[in-house]
């Protein structure tokens, strides 16, 4: 599944803190990574791809992606950068989060404050995307251009003229700066139709292992994680091909002993979530 993703045109990165023991060279209470690489929701074949890694390093994204070329969907971490050949995607929901942040109980029953109207251009982005949904990439990329991008030029205007008079580190100073020092990446969704708004896949695709992590903890060693971003991988890989991920597994479990999917292209494709032979026995109900 990771080789097939790379292969793809558009994708969606994410990555969240793992304790993880028995590291080399590392204390057991030192952060490491579990990285998580998606591709588009409507793609014929969606992909849900975890990744242990050491750290949190731009190397390990260098790495991670080595061999994509298109256009990634990330949160504004520098380490992205290291990708070469990719036009960067930065999330509107972490702009409109930071401006949601920023309102105050007391402008909530007041007149709208310079945070409400920041969150209320983010908002307004979100309403043409859903009215959006339906659309071809090529219609949408047009519709986009031409309701969305009015909104945008004023929202930007808008930030000019409020930044000098608001307080540069208070919540609502950093949504703003976070905004406008992000400005080209944030507009390059406008570029294709393909492309999203948001990184909400991601982030949606990493958060059972957030919430898992609660219970579990800890990873027991290297070899722990690395089980753990398999198991991952094929549940919400099989969740997002629509299949029961219990009943994916038990097939799995019962085909792979004594076949010969590692050398038989025809029994590793059967063994694909999309496929029609899983489609068939597993699909959810």
């Amino acid at each position: 599944m990771y080789r097939e993703l790379l292969k793809e045109k558009y994708l969606h990165a994410d990555e969240t803190p793992v304790q993880v023991l028995r590291e080399p060279n590392k204390k057991n209470t030192t952060k490491s990574y579990m990285w998580v690489l998606a591709n588009q929701s409507y793609s014929d074949h969606p992909m849900r791809v975890f990744h242990y890694a050491p750290s949190r390093a731009g190397m390990e994204a260098q790495q991670l992606l080595d061999g994509f070329s298109g256009y990634l969907h990330t949160d504004d971490y520098a380490g992205y950068n290291r990708v070469a050949a990719v036009k960067r995607c930065l999330c509107w929901a972490h702009v409109r989060r930071r401006f949601r942040d920023a309102i105050s109980k007391t402008d909530i029953d007041s007149d709208m404050s310079l945070a409400q109207i920041g969150f209320s251009f983010c908002n307004k982005l979100f309403e043409w995307e859903r009215k959006f949904s339906t659309l071809n990439p090529e219609d949408r990329k047009k519709a986009r251009l031409e309701k969305e991008r009015p909104v945008l030029d004023a929202f930007w205007k808008w930030i000019d003229s409020v930044r000098a008079d608001v307080l540069p580190k208070g919540k609502l100073g950093t949504a703003l700066s976070y905004a406008k020092d992000n400005q080209p990446l944030l507009e390059m969704y406008l570029e294709d139709g393909h492309c999203a708004i948001s990184n909400n896949l991601a982030e949606n695709s990493v958060r059972p292992f957030a919430v898992g992590r609660k219970n579990w903890e800890f990873a027991g060693s290297p070899k722990g994680a690395d089980a753990s971003a398999c198991v991952y991988s094929l549940i919400e890989t099989a969740k997002a091909n629509n299949l029961d991920p219990f009943h994916y597994l038990q097939c799995l479990l019962l085909i792979i002993p004594g076949s010969k999917f590692r050398t038989d292209e025809k029994t590793m494709q059967n063994l694909m979530p999309w496929s029609p032979f899983m489609q068939t026995q597993c699909k959810a109900n």
